[in-house]
């Protein structure tokens, strides 16, 4: 083994950079003592993001003085940087473009985008490959997974490195577009569509108020839900929650009231509450719109939760190719603060609860409960076996209620209306109501909040249908499962479509139609898997390579009936064996795609 050892030391600029994050370096400081260094570990991130923010990308002379400022071993330092998708370890342009080539762009011509990209600005950068492109060696653009605008796709994500620093992501990309926001000029912004069926819960205020007005918000019902939860008190709100029969919208379903009053009830301390903002299911993007147009409402959602589960600390992990969001958000945490909404005592009633922005930089597993918590202490982003829970050793291992957006929004309504009311719309199995991400193939994508148990059929037609047959529709992202034209009539609620074999998932609904060729869009799949494991369990990081070898040799024309055998077994073997739900469910959507779309396995 070739051992190599941090002796480069930083610019000028990327010690002023980490400088920020973790203040001044003080001359002949004592040793750092190991309680010190595991509390400060949870700056580890934050610090790499100042430097990719900064210069560009990681030198080892920047890697060398964040190791050596919080008394992280290099190697440790090393293995946390090449983790994460957006930290690229070589040098690259302060101006860097990040095109997403996912399912629901690819589906919308990003391979050509990329083909004009190549003749214009040269070879894509290795961007998201586990194998190497963690380095992003060369160029000034690279292909990326998902970034959360897949109504808009195709997307890409510019990120310009200075001080100030920019990041913009925009949708309709071209190559014309992307090059010329490389070169400083602005995207045309596109206002989120939004839409639906009955009564607006969730999106009652997107597109209708000024998300960066603390009073605008209050004037359309903001706050009136935590005045509420502070008379009620913890114990009564966490009644409401389990009686609405609220479960997490993240796609595990898990009831909602059970994980809180599980919480509130730990006699360890301190009790976290963390919001899952890292949405980076392929075709998921409701959180990205929740947050850009009602942050407060996020903002006073944890607050809730913080005061339900008697948490006085709260975290939101932020996905890293959301900048809009992460502007939005932080700005309502600033100002929810200033006026008394966050912090020593809340609502001048005595509720103590505060709130801390992290940001994530680029890895799917991360939206797995155990690997953001993970990512927030400094760590490679890698699930934890369960049990213990969360909900008795999750963040810093202490008692952690998570959620994610949709979920604890979701938690107003039932707190200031009632359980009642909120069970008023919906099935009986699931009450209330759902946001939905359609993209792909239909007139109007967007975000479309419905009740329980409206069709699919009923859904594409709020999204304006189609203008040519349907192929396939992906429901619950990659990790979803395919549904066929004909099912149309199929309820979208958790019991019916447990009964039809399969999920809603995170909400995606993905339309395929007869222009698009099933095979490569099988193959990105594959292909999204295998960069996207963590590589910590064999079923997950051996079965999603072999996945994809199998899909090829079929596209070839191989045996079907030899190779679906053996991937009824690889299946099967990942779902028993994986460690989280990445490795269990990544064979999920092909697997379904094979059976009910490709007759004999081959088309």
């Amino acid at each position: 083994m070739d051992l190599k050892f941090l002796k480069d030391e930083p610019s000028h600029l990327e010690r002023l950079a980490v400088d920020r994050v973790l203040g001044p370096e003080a001359q002949d400081a004592p040793p750092v003592g190991y309680r010190e260094a595991k509390a400060r570990r949870t700056l580890l991130l934050p610090a790499l993001h100042a430097l990719q923010s900064r210069v560009g990308w990681v030198s080892r002379g920047g890697l060398a003085y964040v190791s050596r400022r919080l008394a992280v071993a290099p190697a440790e330092a090393f293995g946390v940087a090449s983790f994460y998708a957006l930290f690229s370890l070589a040098e690259r342009p302060a101006a860097f473009a990040h095109v997403c080539d996912d399912v629901a762009c690819h589906a919308a011509g990003a391979e050509g985008v990329c083909a004009e990209l190549e003749q214009e600005l040269g070879p894509a950068a290795h961007g998201h490959s586990k194998t190497g492109g963690r380095e992003a060696h060369g160029g000034s653009w690279a292909k990326s997974p998902c970034l959360g605008l897949c109504e808009q796709a195709p997307a890409a994500l510019v990120t310009r490195a200075g001080d100030p620093s920019s990041e913009v992501s925009f949708g309709g990309a071209t190559a014309a577009r992307v090059a010329s926001v490389l070169k400083g000029g602005a995207p045309p912004w596109v206002t989120p569509h939004v839409g639906g069926l009955g009564p607006r819960r969730l999106l009652e205020r997107v597109n209708v108020v000024d998300p960066t007005s603390l009073d605008e918000y209050r004037a359309h019902g903001g706050y009136e839900a935590l005045r509420k939860a502070i008379e009620l008190g913890p114990e009564l709100v966490i009644r409401e929650v389990t009686t609405a029969m609220l479960v997490g919208r993240g796609g595990a379903a898990f009831p909602t009231g059970r994980k809180w009053e599980a919480v509130a009830k730990a006699p360890v301390r301190p009790h976290f509450v963390v919001c899952n903002a890292d949405e980076s299911e392929p075709g998921t993007f409701k959180d990205r719109v929740l947050i850009e147009g009602d942050p407060f409402a996020l903002v006073e959602a944890m607050t809730v939760a913080g005061l339900a589960t008697g948490s006085e600390r709260g975290y939101v992990y932020l996905r890293g190719e959301y900048p809009l969001a992460w502007e939005r958000l932080s700005g309502a945490i600033a100002a929810a603060r200033s006026r008394g909404l966050l912090g020593h005592d809340v609502m001048g009633k005595g509720v103590r609860f505060d709130l801390e922005l992290r940001k994530g930089a680029g890895a799917y597993i991360c939206g797995e409960e155990t690997a953001l918590f993970a990512s927030i202490e400094g760590f490679r982003g890698e699930p934890r076996t369960k049990p213990p829970f969360p909900v008795q050793s999750g963040l810093f291992g202490k008692p952690t209620a998570i959620n994610n957006v949709e979920t604890l929004i979701a938690t107003l309504d039932i707190v200031k209306h009632g359980a009642a009311a909120y069970a008023s719309v919906g099935t009986s199995g699931s009450p209330g109501t759902k946001l939905f991400c359609v993209s792909g193939k239909v007139r109007k994508g967007g975000v479309y909040e419905v009740p329980f148990g409206t069709t699919l059929g009923a859904l594409l037609e709020l999204a304006g249908g189609t203008e040519r047959k349907v192929k396939a529709i992906l429901l619950g992202g990659a990790a979803g499962t395919f549904v066929t034209p004909e099912q149309l009539d199929l309820k979208l609620s958790f019991e019916d479509t447990r009964k039809a074999g399969t999920t809603l998932g995170s909400g995606v609904v993905l339309v395929l139609d007869d222009t698009v060729s099933l095979w490569p869009i099988l193959k990105r799949i594959a292909a999204f898997f295998r960069d996207e494991s963590c590589g910590q369990c064999v079923p997950c990081r051996v079965g999603t390579v072999r996945q994809e070898e199998l899909l090829t040799r079929l596209s070839n024309g191989a045996s079907a009936a030899e190779e679906l055998k053996l991937f009824a077994e690889l299946s099967q073997a990942m779902r028993d064996a994986s460690i989280c739900g990445l490795g269990q469910t990544a064979t999920s959507a092909i697997e379904s795609a094979l059976t009910r779309l490709v007759p004999g396995g081959a088309r």
